[in-house]
């Protein structure tokens, strides 16, 4: 999950994106896009906002090989950061975005007020430690600077990640919730904590740096070979989602979306191309 700007400099940037989805014709609109129970009109285009990688890539994957036989117009919106997607999802702008995982859409529906629902799970991201200047887990010592995510979801999920490998301690039972606060025993390290787009470039400037897999890879970074360490997949809750904004579930572009980003050819496509990078997680996200 693809990301995170200032929400003071959101109204100005929604207003300038709605501007130009307008400009180029957009066909997701909210005639097209109705979450009242309204007639959806499946001839025109389902805009999906999307991550650059690996998000937008699986999704040309389907533009480019499967979407036609199925009767579905498909157009993908590039966004790097991680609040536009959800917006533009919400206000009709897109129909749909496929950029983050469950906790991180939980927590950004209660702070925004929106009402994004997720519809289907794709691929895991496993978040990597990693180190310029550090070859092993073992090389990191009191001292040294770890650059962390600095949005709630991925932050807890990156103090997981290192209190799982005994680089520091938690209080016991905050979960994916953690701040830098719940940290009992820092054990010498100190943190900086980044938008997340941004820590793969802080990575020459810190010791260490927990990077969420899409940056990882839009940084020519190779989670399997050169991360330290890696989040295990098994009972991972954080599988990136397509999500819609609630009543457009049914929306039978959706459907067929969904379908086909659970396919056995997606499967092939995310093996072959990540190796191991990027996992697939299909099936239902968890309630």
């Amino acid at each position: 999950m693809r990301k995170n700007i200032k929400l003071t400099a959101l109204a100005a940037t929604v207003s300038a994106l709605a501007l130009g989805l307008s400009a180029c014709g957009s066909s997701s609109d909210p005639s097209s896009t109705k979450a009242d129970g309204g007639k959806t009109d499946e001839s025109k285009p389902l805009v999906v906002a999307a991550s650059p990688s690996p998000h937008a890539d699986i999704l040309n994957f389907v533009k480019d090989n499967l979407a036609a036989k199925d009767g579905l117009k498909l157009e993908v919106k590039e966004f790097t950061d991680y609040v536009l997607p959800n917006t533009a999802t919400q206000q009709g702008q897109v129909g749909a975005n496929y950029f983050q995982h469950k906790p991180y859409l939980d927590d950004f529906n209660k702070k925004n007020g929106t009402d994004i629902v997720p519809v289907v799970n794709v691929h895991l991201e496993p978040l990597g430690l990693y180190s310029k200047k550090n070859k092993a887990l073992t090389d990191i010592k009191a001292g040294q600077t770890i650059a962390v995510p600095n949005d709630p979801t991925n932050e807890g999920r990156a103090l997981q990640l290192l209190a799982a490998n005994n680089l520091i301690t938690l209080k016991e039972g905050v979960g994916t919730s953690a701040k830098l606060s719940d940290i009992t025993d820092k054990k010498g390290l100190e943190f900086k904590e980044l938008e997340a787009a941004t820590v793969p470039r802080a990575l020459n400037d810190v010791d260490a740096a927990v990077i969420n897999g899409n940056y990882a890879i839009e940084a020519k970074l190779v989670p399997a070979k050169d991360a330290l360490v890696l989040e295990k997949a098994e009972g991972n809750p954080y599988a990136n989602i397509l999500a819609v904004k609630n009543g457009n579930q049914d929306d039978p572009r959706i459907q067929k979306l969904a379908k086909l980003l659970n396919s056995d050819e997606v499967k092939k496509f995310i093996d072959d191309k990540y190796e191991g990078s990027v996992i697939p997680a299909f099936g239902k996200p968890v309630a």
